[in-house]
């Protein structure tokens, strides 16, 4: 098997590779898995609190942005596992790698975005609208620079080095 980008210094088959690939994405999804199960239990529990009621319309449509989208990273990183379930022994592995992938992929995005909304939204009770937005930028900024930012220009530099 010559040596590719894709596959540099491993000899394994087309098969084995998927195989692995599974495994590293599934270990992957676990780890985010946990920290957007605490921020949905964390955005469940707000509005059970006295003051939330106080808060009025426009912090409870943050609110509700932020819980809807701490759902759906949930949905989005749990369905990799769905998948892998429904479609085992099926012998389409490689689709599989692909699709869960891509549901990981926008996962993570909404976990972004939530952790964002959570932050602009407890930041706005805390101290106000600008505040609020500074936070916003900042965590917006860093989910975006180091999660996407970073590993694609490492990806741009992999992939133009010559083999």
């Amino acid at each position: 098997m010559p040596v590719t980008p894709i596959n540099r210094g491993r000899d394994e088959t087309e098969l084995e590779r998927c195989d692995r690939n599974l495994v590293e994405l599934l270990q992957e999804v676990r780890v985010v898995q946990t920290g957007v199960q605490v921020l949905f239990a964390f955005l469940l529990m707000a509005p059970l609190t006295p003051r939330f009621n106080d808060l009025g319309p426009v912090r409870h449509a943050e609110y509700f942005v932020t819980l809807v989208l701490a759902g759906l990273a949930a949905i989005l990183l749990i369905a990799p596992t769905a998948y892998h379930r429904i479609l085992f022994r099926r012998g389409d592995k490689e689709y599989l790698v692909s699709v869960a992938n891509r549901l990981t992929l926008l996962g993570l995005a909404a976990v972004g975005a939530s952790m964002v909304g959570a932050m602009v939204f407890v930041t706005h009770v805390l101290f106000g609208g600008i505040a609020a937005s500074g936070a916003g930028i900042v965590f917006g900024a860093g989910c975006a620079g180091v999660w996407a930012g970073l590993p694609l220009r490492r990806r741009r530099s992999v992939e133009s080095t010559p083999v």
